[in-house]
C-alpha cells in the first residue's frame, strides 16, 4: 500500500501501522497536522472490507480533525486511529491494551478519544498502557450532576444547535415543531440528536445497521423505522447523516428531497469537489460535517485542559451557530459551496495559529 500517492494523503505528518499477532490488533494511526497543538481524534473500530478502505478512512478522518479543531478555535491538531475489526465480535481487553501501547509509541503527538466502535470503558483499558487518552473522566453538567467522560452528548448537542441554525437559514424558522427529519444512524450521537429533536417537536424517521438501535428510537421516541435504502428519498425537511462517511454521492443526492443536510457523520461527501457543488446546484443547504459536529472535540479539549466549567463548555459548543452562519452567508455572497468556504476558514486558522482559544 503506497501512502504518499494515496488520493487522500494530504501532507500528513505521520502515518503509523500497528500489528499485534497475540491480540489480533491491526490498526493505523494518522497524524495530519500539529500546527495548533497535539493531534487529538477518536479511535474507531470498524469491520473494513479491505486495508485500502481503512487507509482512506483514517487519512480523511485525521484531516477532518485538523479542520474541525481549527474551526472550533481549539489548541489542537488533527489525528485519528482505526482498528480493523468487528467491535461486537473481535474487541478484547488484550486488543485494547495493544492499541494503548501503539498510541504510547507516538509519544504524545496523537491523543486518542472515543469514536464509532469504541467506548469510555474501552478507552480506560487503553489508558492502562498510555497516558495519551482523553474523554474518560467524569464531568459536571449544568444541573450540577456528574456525567461520564463520553463526549457524545456534547457532539449531539452541537449538531442539534447546528441543525437549528441551518433550518433557520434555509427554511426561515426557529421553530422545530412539526419539522420532518430523517436520521441515518442512531448510535450514541444519532440517538441523542434524535432525542433533542423529539423534545423540540420534530417528527422522526430513522435507520441503522443494528435493529436494536432502531427499535429503541421507535419505542422511546415514537420514530418511524425505514430501511437503509429508503432513508435518502423521504419527503422530509432535513436529512441528518449520523453514521459512516461518503454517503452523499451521485446515487443518493439524486434521491434527496430534503432542503437541509445537517448531521454528525464525518466525511459525508464522497467527493468534495463534485458532491458539494451538486448539493448547492440542487438548492440543498449542507452544513459541513466538521463544522457542525465539533461539540465532542470541544468537550474532550476542555477535559484535557482541566476546565470543568459546564457553562463555558456549553457556550463554546453553541458557537457552532455563529460559525455556520458565517459559512452560509459567505457561501451565498461568494457563490461557492459551503464546504469550500469552511475549508478556507479552517486553513486560515491552522496555517497561522494565532489567538487560539485556550478553553480556560
Amino acid at each position: 500500500m503506497n501512502v504518499f500517492s494515496h488520493p487522500d494523503f494530504d501532507d500528513h505528518e505521520k502515518v503509523l501501522f500497528g500489528s499485534d499477532p497475540a491480540s489480533g490488533l491491526k490498526a493505523i494511526i494518522a497524524v495530519h497536522n500539529t500546527n495548533r497543538g497535539p493531534a487529538l481524534g477518536g479511535c474507531r473500530m470498524w469491520p473494513y472490507n479491505n486495508d485500502n478502505e481503512a487507509m482512506r478512512d483514517v487519512l480523511r478522518l485525521s484531516r477532518g480533525m485538523t479542520y474541525k479543531s481549527a474551526l472550533a478555535n481549539l489548541p489542537l491538531g488533527g489525528g485519528k486511529a482505526v482498528i480493523i475489526g468487528n467491535p461486537r465480535e473481535q474487541k478484547t481487553p488484550e486488543l485494547l491494551r495493544a492499541m494503548g501501547r501503539l498510541i504510547e509509541s507516538v509519544s504524545g503527538h496523537y491523543i486518542t478519544a472515543e469514536d464509532s466502535g469504541t467506548s469510555v470503558p474501552d478507552l480506560k483499558i487503553m489508558a492502562e498502557e498510555t497516558s495519551y487518552v482523553a474523554g474518560i473522566h467524569e464531568k459536571h453538567c449544568l444541573d450540577g450532576q456528574l456525567r461520564s467522560g463520553d463526549p457524545s452528548p456534547s457532539t449531539a448537542y452541537g449538531v442539534f444547535v447546528g441543525l437549528k441554525s441551518a433550518v433557520q437559514y434555509r427554511l426561515g424558522t426557529n421553530d422545530l415543531s412539526g419539522l420532518k427529519v430523517a436520521v441515518q444512524g442512531v448510535g450514541n450521537v444519532g440517538f441523542r440528536l434524535a432525542k433533542h429533536l423529539k423534545e423540540a417537536g420534530a417528527e422522526l424517521w430513522v435507520t441503522d445497521i443494528y435493529d436494536d438501535m432502531v427499535k429503541r428510537c421507535v419505542n422511546e421516541l415514537g420514530a418511524t423505522a425505514v430501511s437503509s435504502d429508503e432513508i435518502f428519498g423521504l419527503d422530509v425537511d432535513v436529512f441528518a447523516p449520523c453514521a459512516m462517511g461518503s454517503i452523499l454521492n451521485n446515487h443518493t443526492i439524486e434521491q434527496l428531497k430534503a432542503k437541509v443536510i445537517a448531521g454528525a457523520a464525518n466525511n459525508q461527501l464522497e467527493n468534495d469537489a463534485i458532491h458539494g457543488e451538486a448539493l448547492r446546484n440542487k438548492g440543498i443547504l449542507y452544513a459541513p460535517d466538521y463544522a457542525i459536529n465539533s461539540g465532542g472535540i470541544i468537550d474532550v479539549c476542555y477535559e484535557r485542559l482541566g476546565n470543568d466549567d459546564p457553562d463555558a463548555l456549553n457556550q463554546h459548543i453553541e458557537s457552532v451557530h455563529d460559525t455556520l452562519m458565517e459559512i452560509f452567508s459567505r457561501s451565498d455572497s461568494e457563490q461557492q459551496s459551503t464546504h469550500i468556504i469552511a475549508d478556507a476558514v479552517a486553513r486560515e486558522r491552522f496555517a497561522n495559529p494565532r489567538n487560539i482559544h485556550q478553553a480556560a
